[in-house]
């Protein structure tokens, strides 16, 4: 494993890859732990700033250009916004059950499935993980 394609690919890449990883890994431990603690509610918190870094910086990342510089992974980044946005109404309002499911579909679907399309060969991550 090497760090250099990532870190050739610019900052707002390597800020992109480092926050999905690192809300990978939080969110792992927020499914793992007690809910509702005041540990829950610091480490979500983080992991929702976290999401909003990767689904933000998605903005500046055009690598894949559909309609002008944009390309429907960036209509995922507005969908992802929202349901953070969404989610954290939710638990204000006390629907445990809307919080919890907006939030497992978000990890599951725009960080553990949107990050298996990065290790296809050819990619950053793929080169971070497996050289070349």
């Amino acid at each position: 494993m090497t760090w250099q394609p990532l870190w050739n690919d610019g900052l707002i890449i390597s800020a992109h890859a480092i926050a999905a990883l690192a809300a990978m890994g939080a969110g792992a431990v927020q499914f793992a732990t007690p809910k509702g603690t005041k540990l829950h509610l610091l480490l979500g918190y983080s992991w929702v700033g976290m999401m909003t870094l990767v689904a933000g910086s998605s903005f500046w990342i055009h690598e894949f250009r559909w309609w002008g510089p944009f390309s429907i992974i960036h209509l995922l980044s507005l969908l992802v916004l929202a349901t953070l946005v969404y989610s954290v109404a939710a638990i204000r309002r006390g629907n445990l059950v809307a919080h919890r499911n907006s939030m497992v579909q978000l990890y599951v679907l725009a960080l553990l499935l949107t990050g298996g399309f990065t290790l296809v060969p050819r990619r950053t991550m793929h080169a971070v993980l497996f050289g070349g």
